[in-house]
């Protein structure tokens, strides 16, 4: 009985210190019919502030390439892994070079046949042996003889793959012992020089793309680099849309320093334009019902009654949430206990 006794009395205090909660956001009219909720407000101003576009991409570098062999063989040796950084001229793969020596070999004899048998139709020409044509003809086949063999060791060279620049592995297409035709890719790499060839790819929408111009300023934020902010320019903007996900997109230069992001790594980016954006600044307790780039604010209409409007959010501050101008500068917006109102609702305005 005693437990029963402590467990209802707890209860009435629970339900007393809420009605107290309660009672400092909202007050009851004289005759009890109705509850009144104080309310701030503010009114409904303007400002300019620089245009700002926010996107995201993941990072990559400006140079990609797809090396492969000239020619189709088996691969022999693939001298680097996965993320293997790399130097230029390094040799990076090669193929078996059995079959490419003998025909290079079998070129060589065919070259020395075509001179032996220029020589001869030289010397007997001198004696009038053979006529013009016939010297004609050998000096022909000595030189298809000699392209032959230039051509053959040009695929000999391209049977081996070399780094064309500095830069690192990002996939490997290809593994040891396969069978690989002609330009068949081996390795996908990205060139890199020494830190400032790395490119965050963004999308963007239409309007956004044609506010955008090359030589912008932007910071850029890395997920792999919580806390770290860093600077980029516009590099360079496509001038087709993706095909596949409809967006235009955009290149920004990265300012790295030392930091040596990933491939894929995801970053965020905002870039500044030149055309200022008239906004509205509200507080956080403003805005109710915020899903995405919309939610709604209280206005109040009279002195004593509040409707709910739908706003577009721009962009968030610290303290503020800006939104696109569309309310009229005689509404006044409700600043506080927004979160206890609805359209039925009777406000007090206190300052």
């Amino acid at each position: 009985m005693k437990k029963l006794q402590f467990i209802s009395g707890i209860a009435v205090i629970a339900f007393c210190l809420l009605a107290a909660c309660k009672q400092g956001h909202k007050e009851h009219h004289p005759s009890g019919e109705q509850e009144i909720i104080p309310v701030k407000v503010s009114a409904a101003s303007s400002i300019e502030i620089p245009g700002l576009i926010n996107a995201t991409g993941l990072v990559s570098t400006e140079e990609e390439a797809k090396y492969s062999f000239k020619i189709g063989g088996v691969i022999t040796r693939i001298m680097v892994e996965e993320g293997q950084f790399f130097k230029k001229g390094q040799l990076l793969a090669m193929l078996n070079s059995t079959e490419i020596s003998a025909g290079l070999e079998q070129a060589g004899y065919g070259l020395e046949k075509a001179q032996r048998e220029y020589q001869r139709a030289e010397n007997l020409y001198r004696d009038s042996v053979y006529t013009l044509e016939q010297l004609q003809n050998t000096r022909t086949a000595l030189d298809i003889a000699k392209k032959s063999k230039e051509a053959v060791a040009f695929n000999e060279r391209y049977s081996k793959i070399y780094a064309a620049t500095n830069g690192f592995v990002s996939k490997k297409l290809a593994h040891e012992g396969e069978v690989i035709g002609e330009g068949m890719p081996v390795l996908l790499i990205n060139a890199t020089q020494p830190n400032n060839n790395y490119l965050l790819k963004i999308g963007v929408t239409d309007l956004e793309w044609a506010s955008i111009k090359e030589g912008q300023k932007a910071t850029v934020t890395l997920d792999g680099y919580t806390g770290k902010t860093f600077d980029a320019t516009v590099f360079r903007k496509s001038q087709a849309a993706d095909r596949e996900i409809g967006s235009f997109q955009v290149e920004l230069k990265l300012a790295l320093g030392s930091t040596v992001p990933a491939v894929g790594m995801f970053g965020k980016a905002e870039i500044a334009t030149s055309k200022n954006d008239s906004v509205m600044a509200i507080s956080y307790e403003s805005l109710v019902e915020a899903d995405g780039n919309n939610g709604f604010v209280f206005v109040t209409v009279g002195d004593n009654k509040v409707k709910k409007v739908p706003v577009v959010i721009t962009r968030f501050d610290n303290d503020k949430v800006y939104i696109k101008n569309e309310l009229n500068r005689a509404e006044r917006i409700v600043i506080s206990n927004s979160a206890y109102l609805n359209e039925q609702s009777t406000i007090k305005i206190i300052r």
